[in-house]
Parts: structure tokens; C-alpha cells; sequence
């Protein structure tokens, strides 16, 4: 009697684990339909629900880094980082790179962005990532650490590459090599305030590839406005 219940147990437990395997992968096979038709319709939630069911089924470190990409693309950054997290790791890919880095600028937190452009810049450097080094470390005050990258940029930067601004109300592009132009004056005057002139011609410089540059423009305004009422006659 014993066997026979021992028996009829282990058929039991068999055939229930038998039907979870099978509405797991049912269900893994649902979702990724259901993502593939969320990505045909153009519906980042549907995106993002599809792939978190995913995960949640059979996690993945490239379906995860391929989530916090999502995330990031459509400014959800808090979401993005909670998702890969914010840890300086050698090994992520590219990808779990780029969404950190992003993110944790975005999120106003330069240093740790900064740790993370540089990861990406060891790995292939390119002038977009050297406007962003040299902007974050202006924020951090590594001025000639700054001019260093755009130096690179500059020399690096073709005509065709393009760097949004958000400023405005409405975004706008302007010439990548001009955008250096500006970074420049900045760090000119930041490390010599006494030789505005300088930072101005660079600001020149950038308006002159870029007229509707406007926050070239404005830069110019406040140095301009600098030099004509010098600190002591303040």
C-alpha cells in the first residue's frame, strides 16, 4: 500500500511539474509575440511590459540591458538605472555602459556618469564621447582635463556630425566642431578670467559655423557683459 501511494506521489509531483514547465514556456512564447507586436506598433509600455514578463520567465543580462536601454530612450532614467543598477563594472556591455552613463548625467550626478563615459571612451573613442568627458568635466572642475578632449574633439569632429541642445524650449542641432567652439570659451575663461578676450573669440568662432547657436549666443552675451563691468567696478 505504501509503494502504491509512494508511487501514485511521484506521478503526481512529476506530471505537476511537467504542466509548470509547459505553461512557462507557453507563456515565454506569449510574451515574446506580444513583444514583437508591441515593437511593430511602436508601443514602448507594451515594450517594456513584454520584456519584464521575459525576464521575469528567463532572465537575461542582454534582454536587461536591452530593458534599461528603453527605459533611458524614452527618459525614464531612475527606471533604467533600478533596472541595471549604477556600479562602475568593467564587464558590462557597451550597451549597459552607454544607458549608465546617460542616465546618471541626465540624473545630475557627473562624477558617476563621468566613470562611465570614460569606460566607453577606453573601449572606442570617438568625438561624441569627447564633448561628453570634456562637459562633465567642466562640471567637476578638471578644466585642462576638459580642453584635453576638445582638443580631440575638435580635430576628430567631421562637418556632417550634429549635438542637440535642450535649453529652449525647442530642441536644436548645431555642428558638432562648433559646440567644441563653445565648451572652449568656457574653459578659457574658467582658467583665466582675465583673459575674456579669448573665450569670446571662441564663442565667435562657434556663432560663425552656427549662427542660431543659441546658447553660443548666450555665452557671449554674459562673458561681453563681464568684460564691460570688470569685478572691481562692481
Amino acid at each position: 500500500m505504501k509503494k502504491t501511494v509512494l508511487i501514485v506521489l511521484t506521478t503526481l509531483l512529476f506530471s505537476g511539474s511537467y504542466a509548470i514547465a509547459q505553461t512557462k514556456t507557453e507563456l515565454q512564447k506569449h510574451y515574446e509575440a506580444f513583444y514583437d507586436q508591441m515593437r511593430l506598433q511602436g508601443d514602448i509600455d507594451g515594450v517594456i511590459n513584454a520584456l519584464t514578463h521575459l525576464n521575469v520567465l528567463s532572465p537575461s543580462k542582454e534582454r536587461m540591458d536591452t530593458l534599461a536601454y528603453i527605459y533611458a530612450n524614452d527618459n525614464q532614467h531612475l527606471q533604467a538605472l533600478n533596472t541595471i543598477g549604477i556600479e562602475k563594472i568593467d564587464t558590462d556591455s557597451d550597451l549597459a555602459v552607454q544607458v549608465k552613463a546617460i542616465s546618471l548625467k541626465a540624473l545630475n550626478q557627473p562624477k558617476r556618469s563621468l566613470e562611465q563615459f570614460e569606460i566607453l571612451n577606453q573601449r572606442d573613442p570617438n568625438a561624441y564621447l569627447a564633448y561628453e568627458l570634456a562637459d562633465l568635466k567642466v562640471q567637476l572642475g578638471d578644466n585642462a582635463g576638459a580642453m584635453k578632449h576638445v582638443e580631440y574633439g575638435i580635430t576628430n569632429a567631421t562637418d556632417d556630425m550634429k549635438y542637440a541642445f535642450y535649453e529652449r524650449q525647442q530642441p536644436y542641432e548645431v555642428s558638432l566642431k562648433a559646440a567644441f567652439l563653445h565648451i572652449k570659451g568656457l574653459i578659457q575663461y574658467n582658467m583665466d578670467k582675465n583673459n575674456i578676450d579669448a573665450a569670446i573669440a571662441s564663442m565667435d568662432e562657434a556663432l560663425a559655423m552656427d549662427p542660431n547657436f543659441n546658447l553660443a549666443s548666450l555665452s557671449k552675451q554674459a562673458l561681453t557683459s563681464r568684460k564691460d563691468t570688470p569685478e572691481d567696478k562692481k
